[in-house]
């Protein structure tokens, strides 16, 4: 479904896998900086929204995903991954309880199939998932305070009447569960207050500069936890059992993933940019593909990819044959009880 934001001033409708929302409204460096700034607001209405109602909600999400969620607090943000047998990453949440229930956004498209498997893990618990993508949308507030509700001094708390259902930590920001009938009305409050509406295009270009991985973008069937950061985010590593758990404590343990996930500074002598699953190559050699690309406001034309672990972290790649510098994000020697750290622009995410 369309978003109605996309009748905003300015407004260039978004492509695949961002299609229903707004790339830009117009001028997307001047987005850009309002977001950096903590002055921006980015629809995200077409992700998908899954509720969770039932008094056994936690403790089984806890049993089925990669998060230590069994004590999570009300209001307590996390994030958490659904892996297959093989320990593949299926699903990534992004979640919060409000106390009577879990409610969580994924990626656009995604909602049908997660609920599809939380469906068929019911057995006898007392739990109700809900596909709610219908009738709540995301609409993203950047700040520069942290905390898991609007920030006391950074924006006005709407009233109730606005809609707004949940609010929890993101990438960028703070992510707001809006009820849909009250989305313009929502983002005309944050405009009064002074912030500026973004597109995709800006949110993005943030996003692979503060080097954060996206699901079905820089990822692919075969991605591993280890490969790009989310086992220091998204992954307890002392909970029980749940299913993939054999392959990431495998790799924490005695290995490392064959892949890792890195940042690319694009040659901008030509007016392009690398295509999702464009090869990257290291001389004739393709050693991995190109996830997620943008032109950042200050960075220029940026990129994250992933590559085989043994590539070179000093070695020029050519990503769809554009010359590719690159930065370490997970190292070569990720897992194995290696800490991973991954690096990160200060001010971009909290």
């Amino acid at each position: 479904m369309d978003s109605p934001l996309l009748s905003a001033p300015g407004a260039v409708p978004g492509e695949a896998p961002d299609a229903g929302v707004a790339a830009h409204y117009g001028n997307p460096n001047a987005e850009q900086r309002a977001l950096a700034a903590g002055t921006g607001m980015t629809d995200r209405s077409h992700r998908g929204v899954v509720r969770i109602t039932g008094p056994d909600r936690l403790s089984w999400l806890h049993s089925l995903t990669t998060q230590d969620l069994e004590h999570l607090a009300p209001g307590q943000a996390a994030e958490a991954l659904i892996l297959s047998p093989q320990g593949h990453i299926e699903h990534h949440l992004t979640l919060t309880d409000d106390g009577d229930a879990v409610w969580a956004h994924v990626e656009p498209g995604t909602a049908g199939a997660l609920l599809a498997f939380l469906e068929s893990m019911r057995f006898m618990l007392r739990v109700e998932p809900a596909d709610v993508t219908a009738d709540y949308a995301v609409l993203t507030v950047t700040s520069a305070l942290p905390g898991s509700a609007l920030p006391d001094g950074a924006l006005p708390a709407p009233p109730a009447s606005t809609g707004i259902a949940a609010a929890l930590p993101g990438a960028l920001g703070t992510d707001l569960l809006v009820a849909r009938p009250h989305l313009q009305a929502a983002a005309t409050k944050f405009a009064d207050a002074g912030l500026t509406l973004a597109g995709m295009q800006a949110y993005e270009a943030l996003r692979i500069a503060a080097r954060r991985p996206r699901l079905g973008l820089d990822t692919d069937h075969r991605t591993l936890p280890h490969e790009v950061g989310w086992i220091e985010s998204a992954v307890h590593l002392n909970k029980g059992c749940y299913r993939g758990q054999e392959t990431v404590a495998r790799v924490h343990n005695l290995g490392h993933p064959p892949r890792r996930l890195v940042f690319l500074h694009l040659d901008g002598s030509e007016d392009r940019l690398p295509g999702h699953g464009d090869p990257v190559q290291l001389g004739d050699a393709v050693v991995g593909f190109v996830g997620s690309a943008a032109r950042h406001y200050e960075l220029g034309p940026i990129g994250l990819a992933l590559v085989k672990r043994t590539t070179p972290v000093d070695a020029t790649l050519q990503a769809g044959g554009l010359p590719a510098a690159q930065e370490v994000v997970v190292p070569p020697d990720a897992g194995g009880n290696v800490k991973v750290t991954l690096k990160r622009r200060p001010g971009l995410v909290r």
